[in-house]
């Protein structure tokens, strides 16, 4: 017996000693063998930079005093760009990212395979534009590994840090409320820019900002609606916890200004559990204006934004899109918009009096697992609106409930005139997933 505990305290010290530096690969380009089609990565390379971009004179929130005038401010953001790339040889493909975890006191390297300050695949045509909007709080790493894997398939992604919403600089939620949607607005027409000849930047000529989608997680899906042209309700912007002096009204539903169509150069959208209706932010009429195309994704028990009063009743309400639905069943909220929890987030933070853990994971789907299925129908949808490949719709012609598929094929693969499974799924890894489809004008109803 002793020497079985012995044998035992010699495995956990090989684990100890050895575990944490696999666990720290933290990899954000895992693709499982259980992964549908389109989750895996494209033909391009990769590379990665990073940009700041300052917006003069926005609007200081948190420095404008309810009675009081507005104070303003410069606003700068930091921003990763993904892009199709063309790797010198002296540049190997994978690199890394340094930044922290949801303890911004813990340090985490984060590994994928994009090339840091590669140069630009510029032979072909310029790519579509995807900007992506984190939680609250995220980082522009949150969505990392949908923003590389979308980048080795023909699009430049461009991921936003929100000031005032990371984990390092965590202010007033009221900064959120108000900026989000103008910084959406302001990294697209700063990209627009950049994109033209003139500017000398890395981006001109590889982007065409006219075929643009929003990816919004969360507070960054608030935005997006925003941006969409679903405005603000008078009980939001009147309310308590609204930002002062009634500075939502901008971007109002009721406010005769307010552009209720999305900028022309958004093409699609896609919603990933966004936060605000179960308290109000918007209403039906408001979100009826919404006539982008919009793929939502949600888990069935978010108790963050809320599913059947939440993510699930704006995709019934907004009738003016081409709308779609992806659920995940019994997922919460942060099923499949984070990357896998780091390493360094596993352990109890005494600091935020919490595991950070819980920030990245679902208690029900496997974090990579729910990541490549967003890839895939990220991929899907945004090759068909933002590309033109209308052979990609039938990924999402789909039976509504991926348990009701048959899978009914020949031993060398080929489909039976039976088979009805999810395209692009292997034999019983659409379980657990809905995907429901609404047409403009169509209101929906049960299931």
């Amino acid at each position: 017996m002793a020497r079985r505990l012995s044998i035992v305290s010699v495995v956990f010290a090989f684990v100890a000693a050895v575990g944490p530096a696999g666990a720290q690969q933290n990899r954000i380009d895992a693709v499982t063998p259980m992964a549908p089609e389109h989750a895996a990565y494209g033909p391009l390379p990769v590379g990665v930079r990073t940009i700041t971009a300052t917006d003069h004179d926005r609007v200081d929130v948190l420095n404008t005093k309810a009675g009081a005038g507005v104070a303003r401010r410069d606003r700068t953001l930091t921003v990763e760009i993904w892009y199709p790339a063309a790797p010198a040889a002296a540049q190997p493909p994978g690199g890394e990212y340094r930044t922290i975890s949801r303890d911004p006191s813990r340090a985490v390297t984060l590994h994928g395979k994009a090339v840091r300050d590669a140069a630009p695949e510029a032979a072909g045509a310029r790519y579509p534009l995807v900007i992506l909007s984190h939680g609250y709080p995220g980082n522009r790493y949150l969505l990392g590994h949908l923003a590389e894997n979308l980048a080795s398939k023909g699009f430049v992604a461009a991921s936003i840090d929100h000031p005032d919403s990371t984990y390092d600089d965590l202010k007033a939620f009221v900064s959120t409320l108000y900026n989000r949607p103008y910084d959406q607005l302001f990294v697209l027409d700063e990209l627009d820019r950049l994109s033209r000849p003139e500017s000398g930047s890395f981006l001109a000529g590889i982007v065409d900002a006219s075929r643009t989608a929003i990816v919004g997680y969360s507070m960054g899906g608030y935005g997006l609606l925003n941006v969409l042209g679903a405005g603000f309700t008078d009980a939001v912007i009147a309310s308590p916890n609204a930002p002062p002096n009634r500075l939502l009204f901008a971007r109002a539903a009721s406010n005769p200004a307010y552009q209720r169509r999305a900028d022309p150069r958004i093409k699609a959208a896609i919603a990933l559990a966004p936060w605000g209706l179960p308290g109000g932010t918007w209403d039906a009429e408001g979100l009826k204006s919404i006539t982008t195309p919009i793929l939502f994704v949600a888990g069935s028990a978010d108790d963050v934004s809320g599913y059947e009063k939440g993510t699930r009743a704006m995709f019934l309400a907004a009738t003016g899109a081409d709308r779609y639905l992806l659920t995940f069943l019994n997922g919460s909220h942060n099923v499949a918009a984070p990357i896998p929890a780091p390493a360094e987030a596993h352990a109890y933070s005494e600091s935020l009096k919490l595991f950070p853990f819980m920030h990245y994971a679902d208690p029900v789907w496997d974090t990579v697992r729910s990541n490549n299925i967003l890839q895939h129908f990220a991929t899907v949808f945004l090759s068909v609106h933002l590309k033109g490949e209308r052979d990609m719709q039938a990924f999402l012609d789909l039976v509504p409930r991926g348990a009701d598929g048959v899978y009914s094929a020949e031993r060398d693969g080929r489909t039976k005139p039976d088979h009805t499974y999810w395209k692009g799924f292997k034999p019983r890894t659409a379980a657990g997933l809905v995907l429901e489809r609404l047409l403009p004008g169509k209101e929906g109803g049960g299931r």
